[in-house]
């Protein structure tokens, strides 16, 4: 059985569907803070946290697991700047308390869900796995104090992991159930497509004067579904003996804002209202994924790599669900 931890979210609930259409038994373990019950679809739960062990002792000795595939963490950059102390408790301290029950329970297989925000200002694009770990906030370095935590836990312990650093998540199921629900939204694609839908007024482009062809900042995005084949390849790599690792996951070709919104407004058939403002302090101008490590020792060949299917699903999803999973 594979434990889902986080399996209400976003990323997590694609993970769900991935894996159920495999035949892979799946149990998903969530607090629901941010996530959707009806996500799940039906899938197995267990409700509890990840800063309270006994909820994991619990979860381990009812349950026979093999691997653990991580998701449960908060995701905020910027809420990160605000509530620092937050981010650790729950990215750090929640995972280092799935580790210790884990090993207590001899669970030695684990996909950790990591972010491209380890990085920092990048040196060099496209950004290897190589690249220096210098995070500019606590999102970053929350993440990051997990990542340094796993290859002692498997000197100690004997756990095996793959840690896979996201970029930018988009899209939806290309099917339409699920989709991308957050609250607030901060993510560039979803409010774009809110402004489309007018549950917003505008969009703002923040910033018209990087150094990129069109002024705007370039990012990486990745289709949500092809997270998914990534972590369902890197379970199978664990289950195969191969040796632990860490990949980015990314496109490994950027695009701008100007891009996104005009790629938006050719999905949706119409203008999207939107307005300029000035930088936001901190963005790059430019972070852009080196995936080649993924697609070499991987297998891992996203099956949705264009900027129009990730937006497409997402479009298709706001119209079934256009006020999310609340109906």
């Amino acid at each position: 059985m594979i434990l889902i931890t986080g399996g209400a979210g976003y990323i997590g609930s694609h993970m769900i569907k991935y894996l159920q259409g495999r035949g892979e038994p799946v149990l998903v373990f969530d607090n629901f803070s941010t996530g959707h019950l009806p996500a799940l679809r039906g899938a197995p739960y267990v409700q509890g946290d990840l800063r309270q062990p006994q909820d994991l002792n619990a979860l381990f000795q009812r349950y026979s697991i093999e691997c653990v595939m991580h998701f449960a963490s908060k995701i905020s950059a910027g809420e990160s700047m605000r509530a620092p102390a937050e981010y650790y408790e729950v990215n750090t301290l929640g995972a280092l308390q799935l580790l210790t029950a884990m090993s207590r329970h001899r669970v030695q297989s684990l996909i950790f869900s990591s972010t491209a925000a380890v990085y920092g200002e990048p040196e060099t694009v496209p950004i290897p796995e190589e690249h220096p770990l210098k995070p500019t906030n606590p999102y970053g370095e929350s993440k990051l104090a997990v990542e340094r935590a796993l290859p002692w836990h498997e000197s100690a312990y004997g756990l095996r992991f793959v840690a896979l650093r996201y970029f930018n998540a988009a899209g939806a199921d290309p099917e339409g159930e699920l989709g991308e629900d957050h609250h607030p939204e901060e993510h560039l694609i979803p409010l774009t497509l809110f402004a489309a839908m007018g549950k917003r007024e505008s969009i703002a482009v923040f910033g018209t004067d990087y150094p990129t062809p069109d002024g705007t900042a370039i990012r990486d995005y990745v289709h949500v579904w092809d997270l998914c084949q990534a972590h369902y390849l890197a379970l199978q790599q664990l289950r195969a003996g191969a040796p632990s690792a860490v990949y980015n996951l990314g496109n490994g070709r950027g695009y701008s804002v100007r891009e996104v919104l005009h790629t938006a407004e050719a999905v949706v058939g119409k203008p999207i209202p939107h307005s300029v403002a000035p930088r936001r302090p901190g963005d790059a101008s430019r972070l852009v994924a080196s995936s080649d490590k993924a697609h070499r020792l991987l297998g891992w060949q996203p099956e949705y790599p264009d900027l129009s299917s990730m937006i497409a699903h997402a479009w298709q999803w706001f119209q079934r669900y256009p006020h999310g999973y609340r109906g």
